[in-house]
């Protein structure tokens, strides 16, 4: 339904979106994660259209979104991270004008605005202006807009921002039965919050898709290695060349703990390896009681911090795009001395504005 290939946004001399390639299949809910700054928002506005990319190329339904950007845009219902409201109209009224800027035949425009009020629970709140609304139901309103028109491609930006916990639950189960009958993107940093709703889950930092999976693979990945936390009556010092000599035990650390008179000791074990056994008699036989012991596996939000961490563009990946951010910049210099002097800033493909630079920070 969308292939990404070779997606590519520099700022400056700061690489937003570094060569990202996916490919996301019809009638699937796709989580887009990652942490702030990674460029998720910015990978978002290139699919759609709203920014163009410095490299690289994106295809809704086998429509290039630069080449045939109207053919390719019918075909998505976009919700920013900020919706797009006009405050100052009620919320009937806005979504009546998003239905004729979306090209809704007239006499299908009130069933449809109403039959999206209802869908997002906002029906009772049609004749309010957009301003006196709290931030969860703009959110809503935000949501609505995007549903208008039944594009085949939904891209929700961090749709549950502002929601209460009875709000997010709600938008959940709303996402997953649009999903029964669209194509889904919903970018978060919140890993719990899109294992709950997707089929598919890809993560990206620095602008590098760094994992793509199933949650049920992110869960397998999961089990990897774990962690031992013991509470036991010695000294470190003697005890951690013990512990490090067991089998399956990758490194032995201190740490503090509550209990009186006890050292807190962490383990670190290899892959899927349970070492509890083994602790238990080594430290018998130093004769240090162990008080407590607690047995810790890698949450979601562990494999999430590992997956993202230290990943940066490579010296050459760098070279690269800032050589074509060179390039440009010189092309677009040669053009005023050609025409009388026009103003280079105003037509750069890699200068981005700054607005666009704030919503990525």
């Amino acid at each position: 339904m969308i292939e990404v290939k070779n997606l590519t946004k520099v700022y400056g001399d700061r690489v937003a979106v570094d060569h990202l390639s996916f490919l996301v299949e019809k009638g699937q809910i796709y989580g887009f994660l990652g942490p702030n700054g990674a460029g998720k928002s910015t990978t978002m506005n290139m699919i759609t259209g709203y920014l163009a990319a410095t490299e690289g190329t994106v295809t809704v339904d086998g429509k290039d979104i630069s080449r045939e950007p109207e053919e390719a845009k019918k075909r998505i219902g976009y919700l920013p991270e900020l919706p797009p409201l006009y405050v100052d109209m009620t919320v009937e009224e806005y979504l009546k004008f998003a239905a004729e800027l979306k090209k809704i035949p007239s006499k299908e425009r009130n069933a449809q605005v109403t039959k999206v009020m209802e869908m997002v629970g906002i029906l009772d709140m049609q004749g309010r202006l957009i301003k006196n609304l709290s931030k969860g139901y703009r959110q809503r309103v935000g949501l609505a807009q995007a549903i208008l028109g039944d594009p085949e491609v939904l891209i929700l930006d961090e749709p549950s921002v502002g929601l209460d916990p009875k709000q997010m639950i709600e938008i959940r189960d709303l996402i997953r039965k649009l999903g029964e009958n669209h194509t889904v993107i919903l970018s978060s940093h919140i890993l719990s919050e899109v294992s709950a709703v997707c089929d598919h889950i890809m993560i990206i930092a620095h602008g590098k898709l760094v994992a793509s999976d199933s949650p049920e693979g992110l869960r397998r990945l999961m089990e990897g290695s774990g962690e031992l936390e013991l509470g036991v009556k010695g000294v470190y010092e003697e005890l951690e060349p013990v512990l490090r000599e067991i089998p399956g035990v990758e490194r032995v650390e201190a740490m503090n703990i509550a209990e009186k008179d006890c050292t807190g000791i962490r383990i670190y074990t290899k892959e899927k390896a349970d070492v509890r056994e083994a602790v238990f008699y080594a430290m018998a036989e130093c004769k240090a009681p162990i008080m407590q012991m607690l047995h810790k596996e890698k949450s979601l939000e562990d494999i999430f911090l590992e997956l993202t961490e230290d990943v940066e563009p490579s010296v050459k990946s760098r070279k690269h795009l800032f050589s074509i951010n060179k390039n440009e910049k010189a092309k677009k210099k040669a053009v005023p001395e050609a025409d009388g002097g026009q103003d280079e800033a105003a037509d750069s493909p890699v200068e981005a504005p700054a607005a666009e630079e704030r919503e990525e920070q």
